[in-house]
């Protein structure tokens, strides 16, 4: 004979998978975060790449003015295109046509004031809310001239450049690409165990305040089973739909940032699949937890709509001690693994960085969310006696 709570779990499961609108919003969860993330890193590596892939174009008015300027900036690929005086209207129509990364103007004056050895004036114009990001290329060719032509000039009069940078930095960068991507990232990566308050909600609404307002809970407690026998079959309902949720989102999540060129754009993805199952399985009693605080607060609502609305404002609690810890930018601490959302995605971050973590991290996750969830279920089991619960008085 099965136990009771394996028949109340097999029957609100069974429940909820012919529910096709609640599969609908489980199946958009899961993936959309995965999609939207794999469509804003490749908009990113895109935009990071194309001045390469397809060169700079740069508009150069005055170009007669500077020939030895433009030769150099043909040099380092950036694509000239010659142009007749333009007023500054045509200049800002020509960048927001968002053909050209950048226009450049050369003055008449320039021939002057440069054989008289003044400063010669150059005007750069681009447009900063465009995505063709080149006008820092054409910077650094301007910067690399005029310094060039600095030091000729003092090897003229018999003064070495040297003179000029008395003091010379060298810089060492010790951080690891798995560290700055972590950096990076670690602000996404959070949102992937968001599935454990947003799959299993519907379940553990529909189980308890929405079979209350239809009546049928009396029915079910009329049965010969015990209140946690029946807080535990619809608990695990719940939580089944959150671990798939979860186990989806991080699998997807993997996958693309497997797939993506990451590199191109100085990041990296380092973490095996090992070191995901480890991640996954620390991770299990977050959705335990986040199915049984859902059964509890729905079992105090006293209406379908209201349980359906204060769980819609919980699953922003657990995310405010990531975004806390983030904004002030605090270093790891063994308490980020004691409170649940926020130690899974400490260790994941922590594992993307390519931290040897040791045991006691991936404890201290797993059961801090299991000491919740118990205490979660506990509640709802108690609160399952009471008749002004089942009788919605």
């Amino acid at each position: 004979m099965k136990p009771k709570y394996l028949v109340v779990f097999v029957k609100e499961l069974r429940e909820t998978l012919r529910d096709k609108r609640s599969l609908a919003l489980i199946a958009l969860f899961t993936l959309m975060y995965p999609v939207m993330l794999a469509y804003l890193l490749n908009q990113w590596i895109d935009r990071a790449t194309r001045p390469e892939r397809e060169g700079i174009a740069l508009t150069v008015i005055g170009a007669g003015q500077a020939p030895t300027l433009v030769a150099q900036l043909k040099q380092k690929n950036i694509t000239v295109t010659e142009a007749g005086p333009m007023e500054e209207d045509a200049i800002a129509t020509l960048l927001r046509g968002h053909k050209v990364a950048a226009v450049l103007r050369v003055p008449e004056n320039y021939g002057e004031n440069y054989a008289a050895m003044r400063p010669a004036r150059i005007e750069l114009w681009f447009d900063s809310a465009s995505d063709r990001d080149g006008r820092r290329d054409v910077e650094e060719v301007l910067q690399a001239y005029g310094n060039n032509i600095a030091s000729a000039r003092l090897l003229a009069h018999g003064v070495s450049p040297a003179t000029l940078a008395p003091v010379q930095v060298q810089r060492y960068d010790t951080g690891s690409t798995a560290a700055r991507s972590a950096t990076l990232i670690s602000g996404i990566l959070g949102a992937l165990f968001l599935p454990a308050f947003m799959c299993g909600m519907s379940a553990a609404v529909d189980s308890t305040a929405g079979e209350r307002e239809r009546r049928s809970l009396e029915v079910l407690m009329a049965q010969p089973a015990r209140t946690w026998e029946l807080v535990v079959g619809k608990w695990l309902a719940a939580v089944v739909l959150a671990i798939v949720g979860v186990t989806l989102n991080l699998v997807l999540a993997h996958i693309v940032l497997t797939l993506l060129p990451l590199e191109e754009i100085g990041l990296s993805w380092r973490v095996g699949w090992g070191k995901l199952f480890l991640v996954w399985l620390a991770s299990l009693p977050l959705s335990l937890f986040a199915a049984g605080v859902q059964i509890a607060v729905a079992m105090n609502a006293k209406s379908f709509k209201e349980a359906q609305s204060v769980l819609s404002f919980l699953i922003l609690i657990p995310l405010v001690p990531g975004i806390v810890v983030s904004t002030m930018s605090l270093k790891t601490a063994t308490w980020m693994y004691m409170v649940p959302m926020l130690s899974n995605q400490t260790l994941l971050t922590e594992t993307t960085r390519g931290i040897e973590l040791g045991v006691l991290p991936f404890l201290l996750t797993f059961l801090c969310s299991l000491l919740g969830a118990g205490l979660a279920v506990a509640f709802a089991s108690w609160r399952m006696k009471s008749e002004r619960y089942v009788l919605g008085v």
